[in-house]
């Protein structure tokens, strides 16, 4: 993701070990590694497994449960369409047509300069559809707001 520092393991391992005594500190973890470097680099691994005394399967395993969390980097903005209930009953499904009218497919792997996922309830449900840009809500999503998030994603240094 743009805007993000690259991988560093020296300030992964600090990032670590501030983390490592926390009850749970797996998920704590793991979330700090990706808001800094926007995911969490296979070099992680081991680092995190062996700072919480786990097996390199087990941390791997963390990382792959949880559709959240990146293990490459992202080009380009993340829109997070949530598609459950309130949002489809609001048209969420029309803006997942839209964006594919755009050559936008909802979770698709290869890059671009607006990558779209499915998110399934933001807790938004009373500003259906909603969504995530770059981890910020957006409320009442539209056609135009959608036109408007592409042609920011578009003008975005890569």
């Amino acid at each position: 993701m743009t805007g993000k520092a690259p991988w560093d393991a020296g300030e992964a391992r600090a990032m670590i070990a501030a983390r490592s005594a926390e009850p749970g500190a797996m998920l704590p973890i793991l979330h700090d590694l990706q808001q800094t470097f926007g995911y969490i680099d296979d070099a992680a691994v081991p680092l995190i497994a062996e700072a919480l005394n786990l097996s390199k399967a087990e941390t791997l395993g963390v990382i792959s449960f949880y559709h959240d969390f990146r293990r490459a980097p992202v080009d380009g903005a993340v829109l997070k369409l949530c598609r459950a209930e309130s949002c489809q009953a609001a048209g969420c499904e029309d803006l997942v047509a839209h964006l594919a009218s755009h050559g936008v497919e909802l979770d698709a792997q290869d890059g671009g300069p607006l990558r779209a996922e499915s998110i399934y309830c933001l807790g938004h449900c009373a500003l259906s559809p909603a969504a995530l840009i770059d981890g910020r809500p957006v409320a009442r999503l539209d056609e135009r707001k959608i036109d408007a998030i592409l042609a920011a994603a578009k003008s975005r240094p890569q």
